[in-house]
């Protein structure tokens, strides 16, 4: 008859051989799919970065390219957190930059921003990365209910005074009841534009043109 401390060492190893077979297996399903689910993360990411600038007007990988964006540049894009912004190449060259960018009075709170500028400044396109403005109303300026944010396209330096909605004096379109929500994107986008041509010299290579 086994002596009691043998029977509680006996179930301790049981257990314990149970515990690092377990872990073994996460472990190996962890390391099975971690590279799946990065590799799907790195696609979405550079599919939704490529909205933003002209198809096929770089060949470089946008997500390896991230940087953040230096804090004096970042008070002028007027967020409350940190940034960061990608450098797009064609053959070596830049051509076109998306910055990161967060409208920190939207209706119902913050809206995250991507934003492709070409190398003159002008904006290629936006896209609202997360929001919470009230769906139906609000949720316009998301380019998946609405071609709203579209309008942005092509406009630049020639256009920096007048980076306000119409009720404001501007020239951007708006939904009416929604303002809200179109001030704060239309307000983000210009401070982007506006520092961008500030601050030039810092965030482009010499040779670009």
């Amino acid at each position: 008859m086994r002596r009691p401390w043998q029977q509680a060492q006996r179930s301790a190893l049981i257990l314990a051989g149970f515990t690092v077979t377990a872990t073994l297996l996460l472990g190996g399903t962890w390391l099975a799919t971690h590279r799946i689910v990065a590799a799907n993360e790195m696609a979405a990411q550079s599919a939704l970065l490529a909205q933003t600038l002209p198809a096929a007007s770089f060949d470089n990988v946008l997500p390896a390219s991230r940087q953040p964006l230096p804090p004096a540049i970042q008070q002028a894009f007027g967020s409350p957190e940190a940034l960061a912004f990608y450098t797009a190449r064609r053959q070596g060259r830049v051509s076109g930059l998306v910055f990161e960018n967060v409208a920190p009075d939207g209706y119902s709170g913050r809206i995250r921003l991507l934003i492709g500028l070409l190398p003159d400044g002008s904006v290629h396109a936006v896209r609202v990365v997360k929001h919470q403005e009230t769906p139906g109303l609000g949720d316009y300026i998301d380019l998946a209910r609405s071609e709203w944010a579209r309008q942005f396209g092509g406009k630049g330096a020639a256009n920096l005074p007048a980076w306000r909605v119409r009720k404001d004096g501007g020239e951007f379109d708006y939904v009416s009841g929604a303002t809200v929500s179109a001030r704060a994107v239309t307000a983000a986008v210009g401070r982007t534009v506006v520092a961008f041509h500030r601050y030039r010299s810092t965030l482009l290579p010499r040779n670009t043109p």
